[in-house]
């Protein structure tokens, strides 16, 4: 992976205006810091990465929490976990790219439902997770052109709550903020959020779009983003929650509860995916910058790769037929 700087802060302050981290009456990055227009303080940059998995693990359904000795193992079971090559396949990533990050004695990110679990999918959540999970026989998956590959495969974006989710790398965020804005710069797939904060209402709904349309609002301490406006445009390929359907209505929560962390939560509620809401909660961990430029797929060679190899695959096992 090639990085550079990223050159973002010049470009969204010509857009926005200054972006002010001054705070008055409070310590600089205490949970009570504010900014100079007296809004709650979320800038800076952020990491959300950690080991705790999406969903609790059917071994220990009925445990909210381990005990210490059983994260040690737990963190341990991760940080040397490895993918063995397949054979005939290039390989996939090792340990080598992985970042591992935060442990804790949680044993999922969902916090609601209250056994850790994501709710029961409708047929047609079934469908589309059922068709991202299918594999070939011996695990590999060739694609017949780019059309077939997901917009995670393609470096467009991880749609939303998966921008906002832990994953492999890169799992690093810039907040920025403005009297009538904040800025969220996800440095994995460079996604940059723009959300309104001065009442201005969701645009058209015949308008959609990959990350929706987001609107936020001061809740006390807690900025609350709502985002509806999702374009059902997404592939079969990708999993369901790194996307739902253009019913997704995503509310997230970012309360910042000490000088290190936020608290960052969202329900995601979408009626043709699943039988009920979900909420998921993350930490966010300030961490000293700078963010990076995300070099996905640069030149676009490796998508000339994925299919140069999906041909190559299928020629492989035509020969094989054949010769039986």
């Amino acid at each position: 992976m090639n990085y550079r700087p990223l050159p973002f802060l010049i470009c969204i302050t010509v857009f926005f205006g200054p972006l002010v981290t001054i705070t008055t009456g409070q310590p600089a990055n205490s949970q009570d810091s504010k900014t100079l227009w007296g809004h709650p303080d979320l800038q800076g940059v952020w990491n959300n990465n950690t080991v705790v998995p999406l969903e609790r693990p059917d071994s220990i359904e009925d445990k909210a929490l381990l005990t210490d000795e059983e994260v040690a193992a737990r963190f341990e079971q991760t940080s040397r976990a490895t993918f063995a090559e397949r054979d005939g396949d290039p390989g996939f990533y090792n340990e080598f790219w992985f970042e591992y990050g935060q442990d804790t004695n949680r044993t999922s990110l969902v916090v609601d439902p209250a056994d850790g679990r994501l709710p029961t999918l409708t047929p047609r959540g079934k469908a589309r997770a059922d068709a991202g999970a299918h594999k070939f026989p011996d695990g590999i998956e060739p694609v017949a052109s780019w059309t077939e590959l997901s917009l995670f495969d393609r470096c467009i974006t991880r749609g939303l709550p998966g921008a906002m989710s832990p994953g492999f790398y890169n799992h690093n965020y810039h907040i920025l903020q403005t009297p009538t804005h904040v800025v969220m710069v996800v440095e994995m797939i460079h996604d940059a959020r723009i959300i309104p904060i001065d009442d201005r209402p969701h645009i058209d709904d015949g308008i959609r779009q990959w990350l929706g349309d987001s609107r936020g609002h001061w809740d006390g301490n807690t900025l609350v983003v709502e985002t509806t406006n999702f374009s059902d445009k997404t592939n079969t390929r990708m999993q369901t929650v790194f996307g739902g359907s253009d019913q997704l209505r995503l509310v997230e929560r970012f309360t910042r509860i000490d000088a290190n962390t936020i608290d960052y939560r969202y329900t995601f509620e979408d009626p043709t995916e699943f039988t009920g809401p979900w909420t998921a909660s993350i930490p966010l961990n300030k961490i000293e910058g700078p963010l990076f430029e995300y070099a996905c797929h640069e030149g676009n060679y490796a998508m000339e790769g994925i299919l140069a190899g999906s041909r190559l695959t299928e020629a492989t096992r035509m020969k094989d037929t054949t010769s039986r």
